[in-house]
């Protein structure tokens, strides 16, 4: 049987299947001397052979989990399936295109699981030293300041998949698509405290990516204004300690 995990991995993953055996083996070694982990490849519908790579791998890894979509619902739905089915009260996530080395996974579990550290919600990852064509990084500071001006969420990279959080603050925020990009706001919001941390970047090893520049930006002028509203609309009422049940 296997012991609970201390942490559970989060991979969003459509047509990743020449990324995914490399990221995989990454991940176990990044988190070997942690304590026990599982990692969960959430499957977005893919067309290529992602389903059956991830399937041989388990044969000989029963920490390693595989759910699939129906249908492809992006990164964000990916993110919220895997967090749904984890095990562990702790959650990290990377991007399936193995551009986030997992080796910096320990970096997000450690402000999570130090002591005293009840009220940190989220860890977030920002990425330094991109390794992403100039158009791409170009796209992305112009909406990370655009987000970071409106938010007032102090991330200068919300847009990098490596990211820690407690399963339960993240089950309790409002989903919708492209949720993964406003977390640092959207957990400030429920009153939990962020830290981020810097982390590395490399480029794509196989295949390539499922967005562009354009999709990008027209949902994101979009969600800008959704959160605004649910930050504004908060719930600024809690429960005093010790008041639950008398």
């Amino acid at each position: 049987m296997q012991p609970s995990p201390l942490v559970s991995v989060v991979i969003p993953a459509r047509n990743e299947a020449g990324n995914l055996p490399a990221l995989i083996a990454g991940i176990e070694t990044a988190l070997a001397p942690l304590g026990p982990f599982e990692i969960l490849v959430v499957d977005d519908a893919s067309t290529d052979d992602s389903v059956a790579v991830v399937q041989g791998l388990r044969a000989t890894r029963p920490h390693l989990r595989l759910i699939r979509h129906d249908r492809a619902g992006g990164q964000s739905a990916g993110v919220h399936s895997g967090v749904r089915a984890a095990r562990a009260a702790i959650c990290l996530t990377l991007d399936g295109d193995g551009q986030n080395p997992p080796e910096e996974l320990p970096k997000l579990a450690a402000p999570l699981l130090a002591p005293g550290s009840e009220g940190v919600g989220l860890v977030a990852g920002q990425r330094v030293g991109r390794q992403d064509t100039a158009a791409k990084k170009w796209a992305s500071r112009f909406a990370n300041g655009l987000r970071g001006w409106m938010l007032k969420d102090h991330t200068r990279d919300t847009g990098c998949g490596l990211k820690g959080f407690r399963r339960e603050g993240f089950l309790a925020l409002p989903f919708f698509n492209h949720m993964h990009r406003y977390l640092p706001a959207l957990f400030a919001r429920d009153g939990w405290q962020v830290v981020h941390v810097d982390v590395t970047h490399r480029a794509r090893g196989a295949g390539r990516s499922n967005y562009t520049n354009f999709q990008r930006a027209l949902v994101g002028a979009v969600d800008l204004f959704g959160v605004m509203w649910l930050i504004r609309r908060r719930k600024t009422a809690r429960v005093l300690p010790g008041q639950e049940d008398l």
